[in-house]
């Protein structure tokens, strides 16, 4: 099976082939109307330099190399989408967690769907994975072809260590300059306030951000029976519980550690999607996007 059908399926993307991920916030750009721009014309990314032909713009020559080779070259550029969207995927070892799917596995299948439907609107994606620390930055383009880049990291990225999500998102929050769209992609299982901090610099520099928090059912229903040994994913750490005895409470915490996230974020106009991985992906992203499109136009699809 090649990369790109591995992780994007024909039914799924016909489902959601009249969605775009149109941001509701301004982000810099200009691209058709899709989304408002704080600048006029075109902006340009240089891409590649190419030898002088007859013809070419004297502007494009530029003159450094020029200095240096003696010989003419034009700077080729490529024209910036409106949106940089950057992925931001969690890959620590508790995301190994869930049955029949694991986190781990159902997030690449939203990565790859998510990336597919960004890439078609003609913006431009990027993934950065991370666990304590970034892993791997793929900066993000426009062209087709970047989609097998992004796929390619996903089938070849392995879960591994602890994580620390608030240290790696102030680190990316100094490193991105130009405002876009944060898309987070995370189990979550970190300290609640020190992660808001951390989605909260991102406002800070005017992203937008969405926020898609991935925990397996029993994760949420703890439908555990008699005495069960749990073990930590990212310590190795075994434990031996009643789960009888600890049901009450676990619901409660659990309730109260999604409820902090959902309230921070609604608080700091994030968007948050909650989402248990016994529903399938397309089923999420297909609610998510339809009223993600009609809180921005007032329209169903």
């Amino acid at each position: 099976m090649d990369n790109i059908s591995q992780f994007l399926q024909p039914d799924v993307l016909s489902k959601l082939s009249n969605l775009e991920l149109v941001a509701k916030l301004v982000v810099e750009g200009f691209l058709s109307g899709l989304h408002k721009s704080p600048y006029k014309g075109f902006n340009v990314e240089f891409a590649e330099h190419r030898q002088y032909l007859p013809g070419d713009e004297i502007r494009y020559v530029d003159w450094k190399v020029f200095a240096k080779s003696d010989k003419f070259y034009i700077k080729q550029f490529e024209e910036e989408s409106n949106l940089r969207c950057y992925i931001f995927f969690d890959c620590s070892r508790s995301m190994e967690y869930g049955s029949p799917v694991n986190k781990f596995t159902y997030a690449k299948y939203l990565i790859s769907t998510l990336s597919y439907l960004i890439l078609r609107q003609r913006d431009s994606v990027g993934l950065i994975t991370f666990n304590e620390k970034i892993l791997r930055y793929i900066p993000p383009r426009t062209v087709p072809s970047h989609l097998h880049v992004i796929i390619d990291e996903l089938k070849s990225i392995q879960t591994q260590s602890k994580t620390n999500i608030s240290e790696v998102f102030h680190e990316l929050a100094q490193k991105i300059k130009r405002r876009g769209l944060i898309i987070v992609i995370s189990d979550l299982f970190d300290d609640p306030f020190n992660v808001i901090n951390g989605l909260k610099h991102f406002r800070h520099k005017k992203h937008e951000v969405i926020v898609f928090q991935l925990l397996d059912n029993n994760e949420l229903e703890f439908n555990f029976k008699d005495s069960y040994k749990f073990k930590e994913l990212e310590t190795d750490e075994e434990i031996m519980v009643n789960t009888s005895d600890v049901r009450k409470e676990y619901k409660k915490y659990i309730d109260t550690f999604i409820t902090k996230y959902k309230r921070a974020c609604y608080e700091n106009y994030i968007d948050y999607i909650l989402i248990n991985t016994s529903t399938p992906y397309d089923h999420v992203l297909l609610s998510y996007l339809s009223e993600r499109y009609k809180h921005r136009t007032g329209r169903k699809l």
